[in-house]
């Protein structure tokens, strides 16, 4: 029991801030033995692996083991940045040998989307548990073989959606649950991305000093190399990503899903387009909406990335519209507008907590207690979320509207269905589960 109180009292310590000071993490983990430790390795430590990273160091237990990435600057850069806080960890450039190191109990995935199949399948088949940024593949037929594999190898594994982890989300999703709103035929997501600019077109270059450009490619199609399909902006291209659609798309449809307790839906149809920047580098659309029917209720999801005024004035967010009345959710908060007198109205209740420190705390107590079922986003949430995100571009590519059928595993459509697996490149294998 003063175990379990020091873990929560230490963690409340370590999350009031965002960062990390060598005294602060000095004075949690100083009663912490050597037995008690996990030793996690980041695969990817630029952006958002280094914020995974920094949230799982805030729980005592923690202890940043080793470093992956494929460019050197960045190896460099992040083991100056770790040494301040006098933690020294190894630096591989291939993960794989990551994955064999013995000190390594579990990893962070955080490299580009077209890379999360294989290296999760390969951590699970070395026997670490795993957090894993979203979206969780680069298409759909990855996340059901990522799935399997959790299942094969009884691993635990946390999908980076921190949403699910803060108190707002938790609290509104009860809401919608407790049937208050009536019945619920209508449902919005929307990510207007106000601030967007153009990708200039820009000409292949030689590959930056300390980058291994060929690993970064991996099993995507051999390419030159060219700034913008790299460090962030490869979200931007097919071979790699979805665009908005699948990286802002799986944090909010993830909502729609979980308070609707909604599975696959039947058909899906989409438009959208380069109408914003039509001249600009990027391959996904600037502006894209697809409609979703579940059979009892339908789902829109919308994107814009010419302004920050969206639905509801809200640049981002999700809509539960109830017979009784609305609720409108996003990372700010919630609130509740009646429709007319049928209901008592929610004011705005803001958020109050650090989702992503949460969600690292959640990870950590489950790898050791083992119960997978306390996990806040378990793979097959994060699978299923990222399959119907990858429907709405499907539909897009194809240009039609598209039925799913789930014992054949493919779409009514043979365009549509070209697009569940991916081919892979230059030797690198789909996975066998």
């Amino acid at each position: 029991m003063n175990s379990r109180r020091n873990f929560l009292k230490n963690s409340v310590l370590l999350s009031t801030g965002a960062f990390l000071s060598s005294d602060l993490l000095a004075t949690v983990k100083k009663n912490i033995s050597a037995n008690e430790k996990i030793g996690v390795g980041v695969i990817g430590c630029r952006g958002q692996g280094w914020s995974n990273l920094n949230a799982l160091l805030k729980v005592p237990e923690v202890e940043c083991v080793a470093l992956c990435d494929i460019d050197e600057n960045v190896l460099i850069q992040r083991k100056a940045e770790l040494e301040k806080l006098n933690i020294r960890p190894k630096i591989y450039g291939d993960y794989r040998k990551l994955l064999n190191d013995k000190d390594v109990d579990a990893v962070v995935i955080a490299t580009p989307d077209h890379w999360h199949c294989l290296q999760m399948i390969d951590a699970c088949a070395a026997g670490k548990d795993i957090f894993c940024e979203k979206p969780v593949s680069n298409s759909i037929f990855e996340a059901q073989l990522m799935n399997k594999a959790v299942r094969r190898y009884n691993r635990v594994v946390q999908v980076a959606q921190w949403q699910r982890s803060q108190q707002h989300f938790k609290d509104a999703i009860a809401y919608v649950h407790s049937g208050k709103l009536g019945k619920i035929s209508s449902t919005k997501t929307w990510m207007y991305r106000g601030g967007s600019t153009a990708l200039p077109v820009v000409a292949n270059s030689p590959v930056p000093a300390g980058v291994n450009y060929d690993t970064w490619l991996g099993p995507a199609k051999k390419r030159p190399f060219n700034k913008n399909r790299f460090h962030y902006e490869f979200r931007w291209f097919w071979d790699y990503a979805g665009g908005l659609m699948t990286d802002w798309g799986v944090h909010l449809i993830d909502m729609v899903l979980l308070g609707m307790k909604a599975g696959i839906p039947k058909s899906v149809m989409a438009t959208g387009g380069k109408y914003v920047f039509s001249a600009d580098a990027r391959e996904t659309p600037d502006i894209q909406m697809a409609l979703y029917d579940f059979g009892n209720f339908q789902m829109s999801w919308e994107h814009n990335m010419a302004t920050g005024v969206g639905l509801y004035n809200m640049s981002h967010g999700i809509a539960f519209i109830g017979e009784n009345g609305t609720l409108l959710l996003n990372r700010g908060g919630w609130e509740v507008k009646p429709e007319k007198d049928k209901l008592e109205a929610v004011l705005w209740t803001k958020s109050v907590d650090r989702g992503l420190d949460l969600h690292a705390a959640n990870f950590i107590e489950v790898v050791k207690s083992r119960k997978k079922e306390d996990l806040n986003c378990p793979f097959d949430a994060g699978a299923q979320v990222a399959i119907v995100s990858h429907f709405g571009n499907v539909a897009l590519r194809a240009g039609e509207k598209i039925y799913w059928d789930a014992a054949k595993n493919k779409f009514n459509s043979e365009k549509a269905t070209q697009l569940v697996k991916p081919v892979y490149q230059n030797g690198w294998k789909l996975p066998v589960v």
